[in-house]
């Protein structure tokens, strides 16, 4: 009976990428690691990896490569570059796309992973950074479901749950929507809070109230701390990533002839706190616009729960 772990391969070392990759590597499988920003593969490197210079060496080395890269272009750029993934991928090999992304950029990888003899699964996941280090994202999976069955102990290494949702497609789609609903309720956070620091009310109360009633949800708790330090700069979700997957869900409502009239709304508040330099911290940011009376510059923002900085 043969023990011995698959050879696995990672391509991105980002916010989530790096603890994802780390969890495979304590778990002690062999792996393979690129980025394009090589040097933010130290710390895989340090654990054990073995960095290359490649994303095509990464598929060659690997039976199994996951994937987790900032948004569609990225994807894109990764799979069909001339050094990229297709060149890489073949018979008896499985390439998992872990990556937010639109519907069609998943099919289109897809169709050209598969179209070189190799497996394909599209399995975004639910979490930030800490459900990423913790293990216990929500994985959405879709596509060659004999691959899914078979790395099943894998996916538990990286979260808590995994479903199969069908064809390739259908992961992407049910991710935008997970999302577009945070995007919203984060969104309608900030506003309500802000509400309650221009009334002249207690921010920590508000919090407290939320806790303890049908809307407590822990994305409220960790998102109002956030904001009640002023701690925007050591992001979890960041907030460019959120614009991007609003902006990605409204045009998924085009396709299906779906009126999104609240996500279209939120997203033109996160590209306006894009607009105001905010698009690299974390999405709780978005109160700081709230804040703010002129543009451009915004002016001088309100600090957390009305105390001038």
């Amino acid at each position: 009976m043969n023990t011995e772990k698959p050879q696995l391969g990672f391509i991105g070392a980002g916010l989530m990428g790096l603890p994802m990759a780390l969890n495979l590597l304590r778990a002690g499988y062999p792996l393979t690691v690129w980025n394009r920003d090589g040097a933010k593969c130290a710390p895989l490197v340090a654990a054990g990896a073995r960095q290359v210079a490649t994303p095509l060496e990464v598929v060659a080395a690997a039976e199994v490569t996951f994937s987790m890269l900032a948004d569609p272009a990225a994807a894109l750029a990764v799979c069909f570059s001339p050094h990229g993934v297709i060149q890489g991928v073949g018979p008896g090999k499985a390439y998992v796309e872990m990556s937010t992304i639109d519907p069609e950029t998943a099919c289109k990888i897809g169709i050209s992973v598969q179209a070189r003899g190799a497996l394909f699964l599209e399995a975004p996941v639910s979490g930030s950074t800490p459900q990423a280090q913790a293990g216990e994202l929500v994985i959405m999976a879709a596509g060659d479901e004999a691959l899914y069955h078979q790395i099943g102990d894998l996916l538990a290494l990286l979260g808590k749950k995994h479903l199969y949702l069908g064809e390739v497609g259908a992961a992407s789609s049910m991710k935008l929507a997970v999302n577009m609903l945070m995007g919203g309720m984060m969104a309608a956070f900030c506003e309500a809070l802000t509400l309650v620091q221009t009334a002249g009310l207690d921010g920590q109360a508000f919090l407290e109230i939320l806790a303890a009633g049908a809307l407590a949800a822990p994305i409220f708790q960790a998102k109002g701390d956030k904001i009640r330090r002023a701690d925007t700069a050591t992001p979890q979700f960041p907030l460019k990533h959120m614009q991007k997957d609003l902006r990605l869900a409204v045009q998924l409502g085009d396709v299906h002839h779906v009126p999104l009239a609240v996500t279209a709304a939120a997203n033109e508040l996160y590209k306006r706190a894009c607009q105001c330099g905010l698009e690299e911290a974390d999405m709780a940011a978005l109160f700081e616009t709230l804040q703010a009376r002129s543009l451009p510059g915004w002016g001088k923002p309100l600090g957390a729960f009305g105390k001038k900085r």
